[in-house]
């Protein structure tokens, strides 16, 4: 059943969508039709497949978007922050797929893949330089002080976006990796561009830095939920949904918050993952260790705990109106999704 949340989300993703574009039009204006065609490509525009899957889900320029509404601002002036973490994340991707050597993305080929390294990091590092234009168009109805304080917040969030991915390579080439590692790293890799993201939103609307303390509080605990779900989704679940195995983050080894819980409390799920034997009957003794550890029930507790602290984070900011409902009840979707 169709809704007035889903009208009001369309009419976003639409106007977000256009402003993307826009944007990465500015690469052909300047002679450079293959370049074009690569982040076109990556974006979701060119190529096939083209859907609403090729394009990803958008979720970060929404919650620009819904916070700067509900903040009580005119969501319109807050496109070109929308548009460039978007940019930002896409940036992200593109780099990440490179270094994970990962082939597909979003069930097509990746930029490394179809272009070849070098060309990848190219775009990616074109993304990133459109990604800062885009914010400044804030000045177009925003003060020079508001588009300074946006532009420090993306570029923070950038750093700290790196920081965070340094780490997680890093921590792949590790034995001993703690949980108060983990929760640093994803602070950075994962929270800090949604933390930006419903800052930025709330700093469109007003230039209030206790309320926009809150909607940054709610974009970071909404960002750890989010990681920790995705986690818990990599190995329980439903592999129809998710479109990768359920077993397959055990299966190359990834250091996720489960593991992790896992390898400090079994010393059986310890020893079976060093042996490293990846095969259906070792992965699925490791998901009963697993459980049997409680990392399953701790994994579950961790998004829980998390996406509370961000729904009190949010309730402090005092949204208004329609959006407000619209964004406690993403971010309340995006925790329970089950892909």
């Amino acid at each position: 059943m169709y809704s007035a949340q889903d009208d009001l989300t369309d009419i976003y993703l639409s106007a977000v969508e256009e402003e993307l574009i826009n944007a990465v039009n500015t690469v052909d204006e300047i002679g450079n039709p293959l370049l074009h065609e690569m982040l076109s490509y990556h974006m979701g525009w060119m190529g096939e497949p083209t859907n609403s899957e090729s394009r990803g889900k958008r979720i970060r320029p929404l919650l620009v978007l819904i916070s700067c509404s509900a903040a009580g601002g005119d969501w319109k002036n807050a496109l070109p922050a929308a548009a460039a973490v978007e940019l930002i994340h896409n940036f992200s991707l593109i780099h990440d797929d490179i270094e994970d050597r990962s082939s597909l993305r979003r069930g097509r080929l990746t930029v490394w893949k179809k272009w070849g390294i070098p060309q990848a990091i190219n775009a990616g590092d074109a993304m990133f330089a459109l990604a800062h234009l885009q914010l400044l168009h804030l000045n177009r109805s925003h003060s020079d002080s508001i588009t300074l304080k946006s532009i420090k917040i993306l570029h923070q969030a950038c750093l700290h976006l790196t920081q965070g991915q340094y780490q997680d390579l890093s921590y792949e080439n590790r034995g001993h990796v703690s949980l108060d590692e983990y929760w640093t790293m994803v602070a950075g890799k994962t929270a800090a561009l949604l933390s930006a993201s419903t800052e930025l939103g709330a700093l469109s609307a007003l230039d209030n830095e206790q309320i926009c303390k809150c909607y940054r509080n709610f974009g970071k605990n909404l960002g750890m939920a989010f990681q920790v779900q995705d986690d818990y989704l990599g190995i329980w679940g439903n592999s129809l949904i998710t479109g990768k195995s359920n077993k397959s983050d055990l299966a190359t080894g990834k250091k996720t918050l489960p593991v992790l819980f896992g390898l400090e409390r079994s010393n059986e799920f310890k020893e079976c993952w060093n042996k490293r034997m990846v095969n259906k009957e070792s992965i699925n003794k490791m998901v009963h260790l697993l459980e049997l550890s409680g990392a399953k029930s701790y994994t579950q507790a961790k998004a829980n705990e998390h996406l509370d602290r961000a729904l009190h984070d949010l309730s402090d900011a005092h949204p208004t109106g329609f959006a407000g409902n619209l964004l406690m009840d993403m971010a309340t979707k995006l925790l329970y999704r089950q892909g």
